[in-house]
């Protein structure tokens, strides 16, 4: 049981977000699921609390984080899981949609690293993920303003890592290499919530002598 420990998901809602609220609420953490509605968005336990916050807007994310602790308690664990799904070809996006895309995509990451490594260096340390794609290391045809925060945000994750680990901070990032599914699915083509959620979790078990930094998960009928 870890019910001295808090969990932020950033990014909480239908699908992985909520999976990941699930698996910590399972193990006995206490949740914060941050979204813009505010809502938990899955079965009432009372261990779980929503916050409304956009992600990309420095001021919520910092007074997020100051009600989760002073609420909840210091997180032991943060959860990036925020993006938005840009497809379109180079003559065909525009310049707001490809600033959103990297506010969202990147920015956000930033904000949000910067407040957990923030509180968890006044509370002695603790593990920060971000949740990747395989825009992250591959720029695909008419995924520019995917690939491209995506890209970002795994520099990012690689810099907050070398800066922080030698101060018992944690921080990985997850390359999700493939559709991840809505609900059940069997057929083996789909990445599962639960499953994801799973290797989430035992990423924050692991042993600080053997941490990992980066994880790529996919079906296993996906090509690589």
């Amino acid at each position: 049981m870890n019910s001295h420990q808090v969990a932020v998901v950033v990014g909480a809602g239908a699908g992985l977000g909520n999976a990941l609220v699930t698996r910590f609420a399972d193990e006995g953490m206490r949740v914060a699921a941050l979204s813009r509605s505010g809502g938990a968005g899955q079965p009432h336990r009372d261990q779980v609390r929503g916050y409304a916050c956009d992600a990309t807007i420095s001021g919520q994310v910092k007074e997020a984080f100051v009600r989760v602790r002073s609420e909840l308690g210091p997180p032991s664990l943060v959860v990036f899981n925020v993006g938005i799904w840009d497809q379109g070809g180079i003559l065909d996006i525009s310049e707001d949609l490809f600033e959103q895309a990297w506010r969202t995509g990147c920015f956000a990451g930033f904000l949000v690293g910067r407040a957990a490594a923030a509180s968890m260096l006044d509370s002695g340390g603790g593990t920060i993920i971000f949740s990747g794609a395989t825009g992250s290391i591959r720029g695909g045809d008419g995924f520019a303003a995917f690939a491209s925060p995506k890209f970002a945000l795994r520099a990012l994750a690689q810099a907050m890592a070398r800066e922080l680990g030698r101060k018992n901070i944690h921080v990985a990032h997850v390359i999700l290499d493939g559709m991840i599914a809505r609900e059940d699915d069997s057929s083996g083509t789909l990445l599962q919530p639960a499953a994801i959620a799973e290797s989430y979790y035992q990423l924050h078990r692991q042993a600080r002598s053997a941490w990992t930094h980066e994880i790529d998960l996919r079906p296993s009928s996906e090509r690589f």
